[in-house]
């Protein structure tokens, strides 16, 4: 009987690449999601029950252990970038890939996988970050020969980066930029899916890696990079962080004073802590190299996805083609 891989947010952004690839291979995939229901897309990546997403709380020890009966891997792909009732950072960042790791380790589960990110600090005053290294803290405590993934930025299809501020330039003239020199080291998410499967299956040795694509650039450049793939001119707004931080303040303010009714999907005080920090791969880590993967530069994907966000869409470049025909 083929092999099997339970993956925790098995169905979100990075998740659904390893799943694929792991299907690809000719492994049972087991996608634990909190709504089976909305993950039923997974299905197509394998043959008729190959690729499977069943229920799994990753707050509870039961729920757990049960998605991950019989696996011979485990990758826990579960983050959150803003808190929402009971999914808290601690929950979910800290507590919940605690819990993986202990049972994975119970369970005998032979290889575990954890996603973190770059910037993962339990010392850390952003509660993103914090969580995050509190969170591999516990993996490496319960099983030592773990492999730990400290990507850069995901950029991909799905990602909510580029889309985002993409889909900010239909709104006005200007694009505010929240530390417009920080910089990144955007990464390609299939990538980070590949060094995950190489995890999974043994072929990484343990260890924790940082990801980074084959450019660094700070946040300005980036949006000026993706405006000229959906070409569009709009003028860079950089915020000082003091003005970020009261926006964001009352951003925060008004998500607690609806209880959580109204979302802070613009802009937390978490997230303004994390963009005064450079997100690139620190001198001396292990990385792509290492694994043997040459990562994808973002100039060669951004195009394929980024392009519904041009002023005619997928017609802009017809458009521009019959600007040169001469009568």
């Amino acid at each position: 009987m083929s092999k099997l891989v339970t993956i925790y947010g098995g169905s979100g952004f990075v998740g659904r690449y390893v799943a694929r690839r792991m299907a690809k291979l000719g492994w049972r995939v087991r996608v634990a999601v909190r709504r089976p229901n909305e993950a039923i897309f997974v299905r197509p990546y394998g043959v008729v029950g190959q690729v499977e997403p069943v229920l799994c709380n990753i707050r509870d020890d039961d729920s757990v252990r049960r998605a991950m009966a019989g696996a011979d891997a485990v990758v826990n792909c579960v983050g959150i970038l803003v808190p929402s009732g009971k999914n808290s950072f601690d929950a979910v960042q800290a507590d919940g890939a605690a819990r993986v790791a202990r049972i994975s380790a119970v369970e005998g589960v032979a290889h575990l996988v954890q996603l973190s990110a770059i910037g993962a600090d339990a010392d850390s005053d952003s509660d993103y970050a914090r969580t995050k290294g509190e969170g591999e803290a516990a993996v490496l405590a319960a099983r030592p020969d773990a492999v730990i993934l400290r990507p850069s930025i995901i950029f991909g299809p799905e990602d909510e980066f580029f889309n985002r501020f993409a889909g900010m330039t239909r709104l006005g003239p200007f694009l505010p930029l929240v530390g417009a020199d920080t910089k990144f080291q955007p990464v390609y998410v299939d990538d980070v899916a590949q060094a995950a499967v190489m995890g999974a299956t043994g072929e990484a040795p343990a260890g924790i890696y940082e990801l980074g694509g084959p450019e660094v650039s700070t946040f300005r450049e980036l949006m000026q990079q993706m405006l000229g793939v959906i070409h569009r001119r709009r003028i860079l707004l950089p915020l000082p962080f003091f003005v970020a931080r009261l926006m964001a303040g009352a951003f925060d303010l008004g998500s607690a004073l609806s209880f959580g009714l109204i979302g802070n999907g613009v802009l937390t005080r978490d997230q303004v802590k994390n963009l005064a920090n450079d997100n690139v791969v620190s001198d001396g880590s292990k990385g792509f190299a290492d694994l043997g993967i040459a990562p994808t530069a973002a100039e060669s994907v951004l195009p394929d996805y980024l392009w519904r966000f041009r002023p005619s869409g997928q017609y802009d470049a017809i458009k521009d083609s019959a600007r040169n025909l001469r009568a």
